[in-house]
């Protein structure tokens, strides 16, 4: 038992001594990348275009922890890649589209913080306000903020097309990411969904966590690197069940930490999921776990937008006591091993990129404790 933590010790340090290193070089990048078209943009287009454009930037400057970006340059450089330059345009590409998908993901759950700072569409709404300009100031942060989604993601396929690498890896690439969005998206319909229909069984919302964000944050730039580094579909094949299982536990701790955790951890409200009627491994739980008063109540709170203190920390209690909290994390931690089971395989890839996939998924186990 010693041996099997001081091994987990070792495989969850060099993952985040390595996961530290590639947000070093893609902060770095962005930052260049973010000066270059503020000006570009200025130039061509005008100050209202920087304007919106500066909003877009302001939610990919923030970062977090650039885990998707991360995820393309180590499965290029597990699969033998060499070329550092392009690998990190294609991380920054992949870092922008997660930006337009918060964008797009704040305004639908009427979320007005993220990483830190105002949303898109809040930041947008301020500059109105501040600029006293004619309107209504809510509708014009929305609409500005889905056209500086929009010219993110373009910007982001255009870096993808522009790749130097051989015709064929980039259009399995641009394939690859385009079906991860049609993924993507129709995951967050049904997690949309889940809110508001009557009942949401187990299998609705194990759909969610695979549709919208085992395949998005851990497969597709998993495969993104790999491919790009000439890497076959045996190859690609193996590490899906590593992704499926990863991305399912990452997205429950994230549930987790989203309710129990604070702002400055999950960069937004802890009230926020509740607020929204989020229907979660934990909340499906409690719901079916819950005595009759409880389970009445939590209903009127899930979707509340008056939700208050007091009654979020009665449902924090509701969670604890119907024991959703600590089958959650069981979930999460049988997700966890078995992603690490998986990379037992006879694949050519390298011992410090098979450190960093197994890190990786130890690492949520901390995550969310």
């Amino acid at each position: 038992m010693d041996q099997i933590a001081h091994t987990a010790d070792t495989d969850i340090a060099t993952f985040k001594k390595m996961a530290q290193d590639y947000k070093v070089l893609i902060d770095a990048d962005i930052t260049d990348y973010s000066k270059r078209i503020q000006k570009e943009t200025l130039q061509e287009y005008g100050i209202n275009a920087r304007t919106e454009i500066d909003a877009f930037l302001s939610v990919l400057e923030r970062g977090g922890k650039r885990i998707r970006g991360s995820l393309v340059m180590l499965g290029y450089e597990m699969s033998g890649g060499t070329d550092k330059a392009m690998i990190l345009q294609a991380a920054r590409a992949v870092e922008m589209m997660h930006a337009y998908i918060l964008i797009i993901d704040d305004i639908q759950d009427h979320s007005n913080t993220r990483r830190g700072g105002p949303a898109a569409h809040a930041l947008l709404a301020n500059y109105h306000r501040e600029h006293e300009l004619a309107g209504d100031s809510p509708h014009f942060g929305l609409s500005i903020a889905l056209n500086a989604a929009l010219s993110g993601v373009h910007a982001a396929q255009a870096l993808l097309t522009e790749l130097d690498v051989d015709d064929n890896l980039r259009l399995q690439v641009v394939n690859i990411i385009n079906r991860t969005m049609l993924t993507t998206a129709h995951g967050q319909t049904n997690d949309i969904f889940n809110e508001v229909v009557a009942e949401v069984s187990a299998e609705d919302i194990e759909r969610v966590l695979e549709w919208k964000t085992a395949h998005y944050t851990f497969l597709n730039p998993l495969r993104v690197g790999m491919v790009l580094a000439g890497a076959d579909s045996v190859a690609t094949e193996a590490i899906t069940e590593y992704a499926m299982h990863a991305g399912k536990a990452f997205q429950i701790t994230d549930d987790i930490m989203g309710i129990f955790g604070n702002e400055f951890e999950s960069g937004k409200s802890p009230m926020d999921d509740i607020r929204e009627g989020k229907r979660t491994v934990l909340t499906l739980h409690a719901l079916q776990h819950a005595t009759n008063g409880n389970k009445n109540f939590m209903i009127q709170m899930l979707g509340n937008t008056q939700l208050t203190p007091a009654e979020f920390q009665r449902c924090k209690d509701i969670l604890i006591e119907t024991g959703a909290l600590e089958y959650a994390r069981e979930q999460a931690i049988a997700h966890i091993e078995k992603a690490v089971q998986s990379l037992n395989r006879e694949i050519d890839w390298s011992e410090s990129g098979m450190q960093f996939l197994r890190g990786l998924a130890q690492y949520l186990v901390q995550r969310q404790s």
